[in-house]
């Protein structure tokens, strides 16, 4: 299943050149053009889903152990200090190409990058209250 208009599917099917790092028959592993690090790449599927909410439960576990897989490749390759893997679901959170992708983003010391978010607060009657909406 694909998106004849949507550029994650023709980057993850070859249609569009890229800077593959790695191919299977499900995904394909390239190198952002507008990178947060050296190396930083995308975890594309060949299918089209337009993100976490859609993608099957089985391709899902398969596209994160293929995170899993490439981070420990592109750890020892390119002398990364550490990593951040990042899924972005829908515009409010980050998402700008609605296919469903991974970034994993090499970190180095020094690199200048943030990712991450800034800590809020909240009581205990609003913990026990989203609690609560979890224990029906």
């Amino acid at each position: 299943m694909r998106d004849d208009n949507c550029i994650f599917c023709k980057l993850a099917n070859g249609e569009i050149p890229t800077n593959a790092i790695y191919e299977d028959d499900e995904f394909k592993v390239i190198l952002d053009m507008s990178p947060a690090t050296k190396g930083h790449a995308l975890i594309l599927p060949k299918d089209h889903y337009r993100n976490m909410y859609d993608i099957p439960e089985e391709k899902l576990t398969k596209a994160f152990a293929l995170a899993k897989k490439m981070m420990k490749e592109m750890t020892d390759k390119l002398g990364a200090d550490g990593f951040n893997i990042v899924q972005n679901n829908e515009e409010i959170a980050g998402q700008t190409v609605f296919h469903f992708h991974i970034h994993l983003i090499p970190r180095y010391k020094n690199d200048g990058q943030v990712v991450g978010w800034r800590p809020g607060n909240t009581s205990d009657e609003e913990l026990n209250a989203i609690k609560e909406l979890f224990s029906k």
